[in-house]
């Protein structure tokens, strides 16, 4: 089987996604390519993983259609490893296969960025744009067609921020124009959003079973990747019948994302915490806090962001995963540095909502005084300066604070001080139902 595409990165997450997509493509007849694996960062995975022959065990496990359910693959769809700090020609010697089509990447949040110390000569160069430049610039002398860049980084245009730091690097180098120019014209970074977790390694009995694969991954079933431009007919995932969107636009997708799955989490991990509740699966388990959520979902969120089949598909399937038993989301991990979440993830819906129905939504402003109440009253974990912040100063002097909010909010004053008085006389839990009542 030909070598069709280009990996950087050796982890859970794209074992759990991409290299299980092109697995199930290969093994249906729908495609014939394997990936080599190209470790992005020194001390990484690819011996041990090619000392098992690239091959590993993928579980698949969750809630579908409120049943349980588990998949196992054999995923074979890797072909070989390459460590550019131990063997850089090799990896070099990728750019003179012209059946190369695809580079897909995951290298951490902070893997594309431009670092200007980085040099031509460097074998390799510590950061993956630029050993990516390395590789671009030899293909280019080569005279072969470039590639269509599918990165998996969670951050916002992921392929334009790739695509700017190679042509960064290309400047620095004092490389010719005609190759800027094969850069923009001949390659093509796709902006994409993925969303799957990918738990990794498990600790119970499906690791006893698997006990010499110390690539063993584990996954839940929910998958998603978005992806700006139309290649299917080349990769043709959505034929396999995996939840792959082809689009223009990405943005409308991450807005569905950030606000319901993101925000579901961030507008209860506060009154979850403050409940007594340590866990995602025991708060969908807990009738009042479920209750809770399910309000502000379909009453808050969903009409903000406009109730679409896509939107309304996504929303159901957060409650799913929610719920999944081999998940144990803590919501003492995902309270981490809630103030910035709660300004990105829930306060956008709360302003579209007031302007969209002329009052502010009552969960989530529920949910804005149990953030605050969980900050004055519990063991934060955030910034220094928020935390006392937030602990210090008054109610209407957190919500004037624009460096916290990125606006003014204290409009919103008389109703969290009235909440959060609600809170203190009630407890949390006992506030949750007052709310749902109301």
């Amino acid at each position: 089987m030909k070598e069709t595409v280009i990996q950087f990165g050796e982890g859970n997450f794209l074992r759990g996604f991409f290299d299980y997509f092109l697995d199930k493509l290969n093994k249906n007849g729908l495609y014939d390519g394997k990936a080599v694996v190209v470790q992005p960062r020194a001390g990484g995975k690819v011996a041990g993983l090619t000392e098992q022959g690239c091959k590993y065990n993928l579980y698949l496990r969750g809630i579908k259609n409120g049943e349980v359910k588990c998949e196992h693959s054999l995923v074979e769809s890797i072909s070989r490893c390459v460590d550019p700090y131990k063997d850089f020609e090799t990896y070099l010697v990728l750019a003179d296969n012209p059946d190369f089509r695809f580079v897909v990447s995951n290298t951490t949040e902070a893997g594309i960025e431009f670092d200007d110390t980085c040099q031509f000569s460097d074998k390799p160069c510590r950061s993956f744009p630029g050993k990516l430049t390395r590789l671009l610039y030899r293909r280019y002398k080569n005279g072969l067609n470039g590639f269509v860049f599918l990165p998996c980084e969670l951050i916002d245009n992921n392929g334009n921020e790739l695509k700017k730091c190679v042509l960064k690097y290309a400047e620095l180098w004092g490389l010719e124009d005609e190759f800027k120019d094969w850069i923009n014209n001949d390659n093509v970074f796709a902006n994409t959003l993925v969303d799957r977790i990918v738990t990794g390694h498990p600790n119970d009995e499906t690791a006893e079973k698997h006990s010499e694969d110390k690539y063993l991954d584990t996954a839940e079933i929910f998958h998603l990747w978005v992806i700006e431009g139309n290649f299917e007919n080349e990769l043709p995932l959505k034929k396999a019948g995996f939840n792959v969107i082809w689009t223009d636009d990405a943005k409308p997708y991450k807005k569905i994302k950030v606000r319901i799955l993101n925000g579901a989490h961030t507008s209860l991990v506060a009154g979850a915490l403050l409940s007594g509740v340590e866990t995602v699966g025991e708060a969908m388990a807990d009738e009042i806090c479920f209750a809770f959520l399910e309000s502000i979902m379909n009453n808050e969120i969903l009409p903000t962001i406009g109730e679409t089949q896509e939107s309304k598909a996504f929303a159901a399937s957060v409650f799913d995963r929610f719920k999944n038993p081999f998940i144990q989301y803590k919501w003492r991990s995902i309270a981490l540095n809630s103030v910035s979440k709660f300004s990105v993830r829930v306060l956008p819906t709360i302003l579209e909502y007031k302007e969209k129905f002329g009052s502010y939504p009552r969960g989530l402003t529920l949910a804005l005084a149990y953030l605050i109440y969980f900050y004055k009253n519990d063991i934060p974990e955030d910034n220094a300066s928020v935390v006392e912040i937030m602990k210090n100063d008054s109610i209407e002097d957190i919500l004037k604070n624009t460096a916290l909010w990125q606006a003014d909010i204290s409009d919103l004053a008389q109703t969290v001080n009235y909440y959060y008085e609600k809170i203190e006389a009630l407890g949390a839990k006992e506030a949750m139902k007052w709310i749902l009542s109301e």
